[in-house]
């Protein structure tokens, strides 16, 4: 009787003490490899360099500087053609321009009149205030002029677009060159103009002659030149380069 009860019992708890015991055997033979660790380690570090390597090329557009130091991310299309952030398209700059004065030779012109700055100094003010006749107006621009108030060949600063040529009764002719960047560059008191509207201009390329004109026509022959950012008037004396 004893020994039956024993066989019966050993009978019940046999499947007991062996239930999962293959499946946790498997595991520990699986981990017991050489090559199991270094199999995990390096899939995890290729899911880490991939990652790594999506977010870098998410992040990376090209750039284009704009005078004003500012560097903004746009889109490269064909044709030598850039998407600004705004969704316009301007001409793709290879290699980002620098502001260079409207002349062929900096060294051949002077300041003749400074860019009105509202945080300047009463006199500097002074000094920046167009009059003509009764009216003082700040003046949102430079006026460059020659020693010997002789004419002279006015460039482009920037490389652009001519969006607009006209001929004021005051000013002379008046061409504006629209620029990357939401920029704009204005060239007044010429007396003739060697580019047409739309015409593709480098920087240095011959816009006209600078000469006189009714609204300032004090200063001789000179050209009055502008920089506007997003329709703002800026100081073009802060952003040219030292003669």
């Amino acid at each position: 009787m004893n020994n039956q009860d024993q066989k019966h019992q050993n009978y019940e708890e046999s499947p007991k003490n062996g239930l999962g015991e293959p499946q946790a055997s498997s595991w520990k033979r699986m981990l017991s490899k050489k090559w199991v660790y270094p199999a995990a380690y390096m899939a995890t570090a290729a899911i880490i360099l991939t990652l790594v390597w999506v977010y870098q090329n998410a992040s990376q557009k090209p750039q284009v500087k704009t005078t004003s130091g500012v560097v903004s991310s746009v889109n490269s299309t064909k044709d030598g053609m850039t998407t600004t952030p705004d969704g316009k398209t301007v001409p793709t700059t290879a290699v980002p321009e620098n502001l260079a004065w409207p002349v062929a030779n900096a060294a051949d012109v002077k300041v003749a009149k400074p860019f009105y700055d509202k945080e300047a100094s009463e006199s500097d003010h002074v000094a920046a205030v167009v009059q003509y006749k009764d009216q003082f107006i700040p003046n949102t621009g430079i006026d460059l002029s020659r020693e010997d108030n002789a004419p002279f060949n006015v460039v482009a600063s920037l490389s652009g677009t001519v969006t607009s040529i006209q001929q004021h009764t005051l000013l002379g002719y008046v061409v504006e060159v629209t620029n990357a960047n939401n920029l704009k560059t204005v060239y007044e008191s010429l007396t003739d103009v060697k580019v047409k509207k739309n015409d593709q201009v480098k920087q240095g390329d011959t816009l006209g002659t600078a000469g006189r004109n009714e609204y300032e026509k004090d200063l001789g022959n000179h050209v009055h030149f502008a920089i506007y950012e997003n329709g703002t008037p800026v100081n073009p004396t802060t952003l040219l380069p030292q003669k």
